[in-house]
This record gives C-alpha cells, structure tokens and sequence, in this order.
C-alpha cells in the first residue's frame, strides 16, 4: 500500500466516524458528549457519523479487503445491514483506492428498519423491540446521497432493499470475496447465512458486528455453523465483531 492510498483511507475511516467533527451521541442513554474511546470501539450511536461501528471494525474490513485483493480471492463484497451506509462506502472507497473494477460492493437492507420479530419461527427473537428504534430506520435515498457526497455512488454499488427473506435468496451475486453481517437478529442473522455463506469464496472473509453485542445474534451463527460443520476459528475484532475466514 503507497503513501497515498494509506492516507485516503485513514481520511475516509476518520470522516465516517466523524472523528473530524467529533458530533456528540444520539439518543437516551446516551453520553453527553464526543468520547475517542466510545467511538473507537464502535460503542455510541453518533448524531451525525455515518457509521456506528467504530474505528476497530473499519480497520477490520480494511484489513479482510485488502488480503483479498492482494491474493486475489474472488467475489463481491456484501453488507447486510448498511444504517446511514458507512461500512459499505467504506468498502467502495477501498475498490476505488486499488482501482478495482470488476467487483461491486452489495448494501442490503430494508432502508426501513428491522423487522417486528416472528416469535413462531425464531423463538429467540421474542421481544425484540429493535423494530421500534426508529433511528435505525435510514432511507435507501438517505443512503445514496452519504454514497455521493464521497463520489462513490457508482455502477459499482448495487443495492439489495427489501428483508433479506425476500432479496437474498435471488441476490445477482455469484461469489463473495466479503461478507459483513449486521442484522442483528435472530431471524436477519440466519437469513444472511443460510442465503450468502455457500456463496463465499475459500479465502473469504465473513464478518459478524454484533457476535458479542446482541444476545440472538450468536445463537444464530453458532447454530447454522454447527449445522455445516463450519470448524474455522472465530476472531474478535473488539467488544462486539468478530470475524472468520473460509478455509473450506
């Protein structure tokens, strides 16, 4: 990686946290003001920031990005999940800094929030009241402009709206080089798996956001591994992500 390649992406990872600005957190509950440390480890709702996971999690997708490109390991990079889109224009703007132009970056999400739990079919679900946070709630058109104001909302963005138990099962995607996963229930968890996973790549990477942060979350990957006899070792990225790459 030269000189400037790394100082763009540095730029981009500090702009998307809104480390420029500093922009206090959002939301009851929330602290008062900016905190390095809160927003380093993805660990505050920012007011303004255009992504909530942090600055580990971001140097994690850079890091399964640019191993990728490096040896070449085929496929798209996906996101499932995308809020105000941070992660996924972050994974463009890496295409963009290697000049990469025969992959696409896939951002998947309703665009209207999550969905009210289906107790019936995912039991650990029951509860779940994140489908009433309407900050989680971004539009697709919300999310097209973050894209644009970076100049990255091109032919090689292709967006999935809709739950993933309609979109993903058909998704135009043949193989996955990156996988992020970030919906976190029960029911989008396993959706993402089941619908994705057998398209990723050996050398692929898959990364879970919310492994440690959301209790339905793990149930679902530890239950759909154990169904594949997927073995690879899990890797916490932070408090939160973890991450695995595809062996076999």
């Amino acid at each position: 990686m030269n000189d400037t390649v790394a100082l763009y992406l540095d730029l981009m990872k500090r702009i998307l946290t809104n480390y420029i600005y500093m922009d206090a957190p959002a939301g009851y509950g929330q602290p008062p003001e900016f905190d390095p440390h809160l927003r380093d480890n993805g660990m505050d709702w920012p007011s303004r920031a255009h992504t909530m996971i942090g600055m580990k999690r971001l140097d994690n997708i850079q890091m399964c990005a640019e191993s990728i490109l490096k040896e070449n390991i085929p496929g798209d990079f996906v996101e499932t999940g995308v809020w105000r889109g941070g992660a996924s224009i972050f994974m463009r703007a890496i295409l963009k800094a290697y000049a990469v132009a025969d992959r696409s970056v896939y951002p998947a999400d309703s665009f209207e929030g999550l969905p009210p739990p289906n107790a019936q079919l995912y039991p650990q679900d029951n509860g779940d009241q994140l489908h009433t946070v309407s900050y989680l709630a971004v539009p697709l058109e919300t999310v097209k402009a973050n894209f644009e104001r970076y100049g990255l909302l091109d032919e090689q963005v292709r967006f999935l709206k809709g739950w993933f138990r309609d979109t993903l099962p058909s998704a135009p995607i043949d193989s996955i080089a990156l996988l992020r996963l970030d919906g976190d229930m029960y029911e989008s968890t396993m959706d993402a798996l089941t619908h994705l996973y057998p398209r990723l790549s050996v050398g692929g990477y898959i990364i879970v956001d919310d492994y440690k942060a959301v209790p339905a979350c793990k149930p679902a990957v530890d239950d759909y591994r154990q169904a594949h006899d997927i073995t690879e070792e899990i890797i916490d990225i932070d408090w939160a992500g973890v991450y695995w790459r595809r062996q076999t």
